[in-house]
């Protein structure tokens, strides 16, 4: 994985959901608040998370195949895919039942005190882990909003993690909410609420992710910024104008680019194999993304005004 997969916050967050995990499912099996077990079970959910985000990672790297010529860098995409969907049928699915079978149950709870003692802690080391998320995310992220660099990154990891992170912290909270309002009230249904509302929060995460990350997988061009940055790059050293250019990511860091240039109509083949090796070099420059560069030169038959 690159140094932009955000390899170091994924294994924060694995390390700091693992261990909430734990201590979680204590804390249920001393409450029986369901709060904390819809938490214990999107803890669980989230490690296995992680560990399919390292594991994409890890298969993306494989050498290109003639079964796979442009080799396996959409694997990252796959799995961080799996991920969305896990996080909504483990995480979500099981929160809204639980919480409406609590609320039919009315189940008094034993030892809240555990369970806040617990909470605090994880919102502690969920925390931290989110710190990480968002040191690894800020370069990439730039000038943008954390929004535009959920919706536009190519990076399929660092969006996940920067979610689920999200959604664990707001969880606690909701949870923390549940069981403290169940103990000041003495009445359960808070925190069969707080389990209903753990639920909808992981479930509007996991749809978002869904959508995201489907995009991905089927296949973005670049940025509107990185096609000026390309044509601008193209055109000049005998290159008169780009006719026309498509691109598509295969992974977070290969940019495959296909395009269609005017030269000179006189100028002589050796000539027009040194002006597109010196295109593709300076694309490379511009976008160092653009790891394949497919031109194919032609003649301008149309005026440059009408494109």
């Amino acid at each position: 994985m690159s140094a932009g997969g955000g390899k170091a916050a994924i294994i924060a967050a694995l390390l700091a959901n693992a261990g909430i995990a734990v201590a979680k499912f204590i804390g249920y099996l001393i409450t029986g608040s369901s709060s904390m077990l819809a938490e214990s079970v999107h803890s669980v959910a989230d490690t296995s998370n992680q560990g399919l985000l390292l594991l994409g990672g890890k298969r993306a790297q494989r050498e290109a195949t003639q079964e796979h010529p442009f080799g396996y860098g959409r694997d990252r995409y796959f799995y961080s895919f799996v991920v969305a969907l896990l996080l909504f049928s483990l995480g979500s699915v099981f929160a809204l039942y639980e919480g409406v079978h609590k609320l039919a149950a009315h189940e008094p709870l034993s030892s809240p005190l555990v369970a806040i003692a617990i909470l605090g802690v994880a919102i502690v080391l969920e925390t931290l882990s989110l710190r990480t998320a968002v040191r690894e995310s800020r370069p990439l992220k730039g000038n943008g909003s954390w929004w535009q660099f959920i919706r536009q990154s190519k990076n399929p990891e660092l969006p996940v993690v920067l979610l689920e992170d999200t959604g664990a912290l707001l969880g606690l909270v909701f949870a923390l909410g549940g069981v403290g309002m169940a103990v000041l009230t003495a009445d359960p249904v808070w925190d069969a609420i707080g389990t209903l509302g753990i639920g909808t929060l992981l479930g509007i995460i996991a749809i978002i992710l869904i959508v995201e990350t489907k995009s991905l997988l089927i296949g973005e061009g670049a940025a509107p910024a990185e096609l000026s940055r390309i044509r601008a790059a193209m055109v000049g050293g005998g290159v008169e104008r780009v006719i026309h250019l498509k691109t598509q990511y295969l992974g977070p860091d290969e940019l495959l680019i296909a395009a269609k240039i005017a030269v000179p109509a006189t100028m002589p083949t050796i000539e027009v194999a040194r002006v597109i090796d010196l295109a593709e070099t300076r694309v490379r420059a511009a976008v160092p993304a653009a790891r394949m560069i497919y031109l194919e030169p032609d003649l301008d038959r149309t005026p440059a005004s009408t494109g």
